[in-house]
């Protein structure tokens, strides 16, 4: 399992010129760096790779940030900007040499609102057909997509592993597979271990963050269960820190960060790896 950095917790948005974050993110032991693309205009993916290469990072994956108006559930224009966006996505992580595109890869974040069954299963339909669509378009360009569950306050679609699993095998496409994260788990899951198990084969990425959005380990997550959950199911993904900080505030208002969670951001990344990295072992 290779350790990453999503760089969140240093920009927003991800330019072109952010990659200068990227010998720092190697010197610290960092395998691989995540990249929130928030606006594919924002980075030229040819130069993206030749500085990540140059640093010896790997760009591991592509983090989909579904903004308002990029919505597979939402009205046709909604539908339609998501799904524009997310195959300009997949088609940079192909430049990039990145083998993945990963998050909330279904509706706009923050969309949490009681929903009649009959429109959860006009919703539902509509994912599962642009996600359709769009896992082809990712096969040819050999792409894979993970989906992330989000915690009950930033989507009332997708929050638990379960859910995640249902959607991933009614797309039923070798791209898509399931994206976890520990502090979402850490909200809706009984156990995380234990759903660690049960997605088995089928978990394509882990995110490895704090309870508190904070550094892994610092917190009272059970992460030697985890550790053992995802050994058993033979997982060979990313393992990457996801944390924000008030020092990216665009970010911090967007995750309700309103307090320093760390002395310093780069507490997170030092002491994260480090923990990781023992942790893993």
């Amino acid at each position: 399992m290779r350790i990453g950095l999503n760089s969140f917790l240093y920009a927003s948005p991800f330019t072109t010129k952010s990659t200068s974050l990227f010998a720092k993110f190697k010197k610290w032991g960092f395998a691989t760096v995540e990249i929130p693309v928030e606006d594919p205009s924002h980075i030229d993916p040819v130069a993206v790779r030749a500085a990540a290469e140059k640093a010896g990072l790997a760009i591991g994956s592509i983090c989909a940030c579904m903004g308002p108006g990029r919505d597979f559930r939402g009205s046709e224009a909604d539908q339609k900007a998501a799904m524009d966006y997310c195959v300009a996505l997949i088609d940079q992580a192909a430049v990039m040499g990145c083998p993945r595109l990963i998050g909330p890869v279904y509706s706009v974040v923050g969309k949490a609102d009681a929903v009649e069954p009959a429109q959860q299963k006009i919703e539902w339909a509509l994912v599962v057909k642009n996600l359709k669509v769009l896992a082809k378009h990712a096969e040819a360009k050999g792409v894979t997509i993970c989906i992330e569950p989000l915690n009950r306050f930033e989507t009332d679609f997708l929050n638990t592993c379960d859910q995640g699993l249902k959607l991933v095998k009614a797309i039923g496409s070798k791209a898509v597979l399931l994206h976890l994260d520990t502090f979402h788990m850490n909200i809706e899951e009984k156990n995380q271990a234990a759903s660690i198990r049960k997605a088995g084969k089928l978990l394509g990425h882990f995110h490895a963050c704090g309870s508190d959005r904070g550094t892994p380990g610092g917190d009272h997550i059970a992460w030697p269960e985890i550790v053992k959950a995802l050994k058993a199911i033979g997982y060979q993904g990313d393992v990457v820190i996801e944390s924000f900080t008030t020092d990216v505030k665009v970010i911090a208002r967007a995750a309700a960060i309103w307090r320093k969670i760390e002395p310093k951001r780069d507490n997170i990344a030092v002491n994260g790896i480090a923990f990781l990295r023992k942790a893993l072992n």
